[in-house]
């Protein structure tokens, strides 16, 4: 039988070699996440309770603790909401598991599990024009090997509304040359597709990987050391090209550009260009196309045609006037 006071760190192991690795056999991506995840509470509680994260049982992880390291992160930390959301969703995770495993964990788990997720405001996505984006990728040096680089990832990210992990683990064998040139992309949920590219796209890569040596093993843009680019990495230049891009285009130096607003570009244009919301449902890699409608609503220019196929009222209706003194009372306020 396990002590009331069971020791958090073999719950832990079991949780990320047992249950997400081999259980459930979660993305990279999901256990880096999970990762973090821990990390941050761990240091949390050892900044607050003066309690080592080895020595610290399943029961000092209560749901009074857990509240208070979620006000943490969005408060000191200046997470988001949605990043509130995603810590909270990997521990509610763990102690899933720990209540199945540890059941005189199963008071503490319960409370925790109980810790809803917070509502978050639904903004509109953003997107570029075409001329900022035509700006953005034509602004790298291509005089130099970085610039290369740079404008050949530039204008694959934009062709296939790729995401940034995916960019940055793409292999050149991913990329099929041929009658019809398309990548082979390994995404979000373990799910395969292939976007086609447009001819310039296929050229400029087919250049670009004749001077990487077309080993079909590499990654098709490295760091300088040869290495996969970091999301961080990607993130910096696409905001230095952006930067020097303004000079050009000044709306570029007004607003954060970040690689998922490439892929939100590649969304809006192919919407605004008549492509059916399920086909770029299929072109993104969503799991529902529930998920695409946000360019529906996002995309002002699809709502003014529609609009002008609607006709528009020719006269002037007539103004409602109440007869009776309680409904003039109503009406007046």
């Amino acid at each position: 039988m396990t002590s009331p006071r069971s020791p958090l760190s073999s719950h832990v192991q079991a949780f990320f070699t047992e249950h997400l690795c081999h259980h459930k056999r979660v993305s990279p991506q999901t256990l880096a996440s999970c990762r973090d995840s821990f990390r941050l509470l761990l240091n949390f509680v050892k900044e607050t309770r003066g309690i080592e994260p080895s020595a610290l049982s399943v029961n000092d992880l209560d749901a009074p603790t857990i509240l208070t390291f979620l006000d943490h992160l969005e408060h000191q930390r200046g997470n988001s909401i949605r990043s509130r959301n995603i810590r909270l969703s990997a521990l509610r995770t763990f102690f899933r598991f720990v209540a199945l495993r540890d059941p005189e964990s199963v008071e503490t788990a319960t409370r925790v599990l109980a810790i809803p997720m917070k509502r978050e405001d639904k903004k509109l996505v953003g997107y570029l024009t075409r001329p900022e984006i035509d700006a953005l990728i034509a602004t790298p040096d291509q005089s130099h090997w970085i610039g290369r680089r740079d404008h050949a990832l530039l204008m694959t990210m934009y062709n296939s509304g790729a995401r940034v992990s995916e960019m940055t683990t793409l292999r050149c064998k991913q990329v099929c040359f041929g009658a019809t040139t398309f990548l082979q992309l390994h995404g979000k949920g373990r799910k395969e597709r292939t976007i086609p590219l447009w001819p310039q796209t296929r050229r400029v890569l087919q250049i670009w990987f004749e001077e990487l040596g077309r080993d079909g093993h590499q990654v098709a843009f490295p760091s300088v050391r040869g290495g996969a680019l970091s999301r961080q990495s990607v993130n910096y230049l696409i905001q230095k090209t952006a930067q020097a891009a303004s000079a050009g285009c000044p709306s570029l130096g007004n607003r954060p550009i970040t690689p998922h607003l490439i892929r939100h570009t590649t969304a809006t244009h192919l919407l605004q260009v008549g492509v059916d919301i399920a086909t770029i449902a299929l072109w993104l890699g969503h799991e529902s196309i529930e998920t695409t409608h946000v360019y529906l609503e996002a995309d002002l220019e699809t709502k003014e045609q529609a609009l002008q196929k609607l006709t528009p009222v020719k006269e002037q209706g007539t103004r409602f006037t109440a007869d009776d003194p309680l409904l003039a009372f109503l009406t007046s306020l």
